[in-house]
């Protein structure tokens, strides 16, 4: 028996384009509300559901990155890829990662090439949905990398290369909504100099408004149009230089200029950023006989003394905290929950610090092992950005090659970094007046002013020595 609340009602003679459904047999058909309802599902179908092109960013893989260089594309150009499928492999300023596909479809362009870069949010690839997309993803692809290599304006006139930069030219985006995309570095630009962004035609693919355009929008004269324009044009009067410029000595013949890799200008970036951070440096001699007969004990066991190092500073931060804190605004600090011991370690083209998480709360051994999975994972550049930016004090341990003091750069980020210089055998008197020979090692730690003083890090030294001289609690 037919249920009457879900019948089907006759065809209307007025509207045969269509097929109704009533909630209820006893519904008359002459309803004032029946024609509405009907003629809702036929405007419903002349909705046609276009199918899409998307654009593959390249990510921000750290909180440092501002571009990425691709290393290899695992996919070709016409693969058909699935929803968290690895596509590329990217190079961020610490490691090589893969980077997924949100969606599926196939692969219609790649726009970025191996061996280039690309700034964070820049397309790198188009994802078509169906293969009758496939040629105007291509058009799209090739549309964009022609804008990137006319994007420099022609020099129509030999006017000095100093003068006043003209707003860029309008260039068509894409068929799709207009609505302002622009690259995080330009958003930042614009809100620095107070451009008004919604007015800004970008001149990157589709449209993207780029660095380069807000600084025209705001009067600022590009530095690498200046240069390309003094190399362009040949009017008999030079270019002005800049001050910067004028200043570096010429290259010494036969000298070789190499860029920087995408690690390296990581690290320069982090260094100039630490210069912004008010420090001080304190040294502490520390007796080393049981630490180096401990370390003789369990060596066998595969204990490393970066993790004996590590654990030691661990359990010191567990009794000051200050010291494990971190400062980022100026205006307050905060104690950080966990004590995450980065450990600087030196690869191929760079420096990255791999971070032994809750170090405290790891026995000797396990933290020996994580360490050497780490390490591992470092030199192949396979760490996960949680494995090297998470570091709330760093360790830097120049003591194996021989060096028995330096001072260690702050990190930025961090409120203290530990450098570990040699162990070596030392002359010392004792209260009597006797002599001996014991094996001393330096320790120097750079700390945030901002937050630790003096007698924070002095007493975090105390305890540290404390624990080195007697590590019985290391191994417990």
């Amino acid at each position: 028996m037919a249920s009457p609340f879900l019948s089907r009602a006759p065809l209307s003679n007025t509207n045969t384009n269509f097929t109704s459904i009533s909630f209820s047999s006893s519904l008359s058909n002459s309803l004032p509300f029946r024609s509405s309802f009907s003629t809702f599902p036929s405007k419903r179908r002349t909705l046609t559901v276009r199918s899409k092109i998307r654009e593959i960013f390249m990510p921000a893989l750290s909180s440092t990155m501002t571009e990425g260089k691709i290393v290899s594309w695992i996919k070709s150009e016409g693969d058909i890829l699935s929803k968290g499928e690895s596509v590329v492999v990217v190079e961020s300023d610490k490691a090589d990662m893969d980077v997924e596909t949100f969606y599926d479809g196939i692969l219609a362009a790649i726009v970025v090439p191996e061996g280039d870069s690309a700034p964070v949010g820049a397309p790198i690839g188009l994802l078509a949905e169906t293969e009758d997309e496939i040629a105007e993803a291509k058009a799209k692809a090739k549309a964009a990398s022609s804008s990137n290599s006319t994007s420099p304006p022609p020099t129509s006139s030999p006017a000095p290369a100093i003068s006043q930069p003209q707003p860029p030219p309008s260039k068509p985006v894409s068929d799709s909504p207009r609505k302002t995309v622009a690259t995080p570095f330009a958003k930042k630009l614009a809100k620095q100099h107070k451009v008004n962004i919604e007015s800004v035609v970008g001149t990157g693919p589709f449209g993207r408004i780029t660095p380069a355009d807000i600084e025209a929008a705001a009067g600022i004269i590009p530095s690498k149009s200046i240069k390309i324009k003094s190399n362009v044009e040949s009017a008999p009067p030079p270019p002005p230089k800049s001050a910067a410029s004028s200043a570096a000595p010429p290259p010494i013949p036969g000298s070789t200029v190499v860029p920087f890799t995408t690690m390296q200008s990581a690290v320069s970036k982090n260094m100039l950023e630490s210069l912004s951070v008010p420090t001080f440096r304190v040294g502490y001699p520390v007796t080393t006989d049981a630490l180096g007969a401990l370390y003789e004990k369990v060596k066998p066991k595969g204990v490393t003394m970066t993790a004996i190092l590590a654990k030691a500073a661990a359990m010191a931060l567990a009794q000051h905290p200050v010291v494990n804190a971190t400062c980022t605004d100026g205006k307050g600090f905060t104690y950080n929950a966990n004590i995450n011991i980065a450990v600087a370690v030196a690869i191929d083209g760079g420096l990255i610090t791999p971070v032994l998480q809750d170090a405290d709360k790891l026995d000797l051994y396990l933290l020996s092992q994580k360490w050497k999975e780490l390490l591992k994972k470092a030199r192949a550049k396979q760490l996960q950005p949680n494995e090297y930016n998470s570091g709330t004090f760093t360790l830097s341990n120049l003591g194996m090659f021989g060096v028995d003091r330096f001072d260690a750069i702050l990190p930025p980020g961090q409120g203290a970094i530990m450098a570990v210089g040699a162990s070596k055998p030392t002359v010392v008197a004792d209260a009597d007046g006797y002599f001996s020979v014991k094996s001393k090692m330096l320790v120097n730690v750079t700390a945030d002013h901002r937050i630790i003083y003096g007698a924070d890090l002095a007493a975090f030294l105390q305890t540290f020595s404390k624990i080195v001289e007697n590590p019985e609690s290391l191994t417990l």
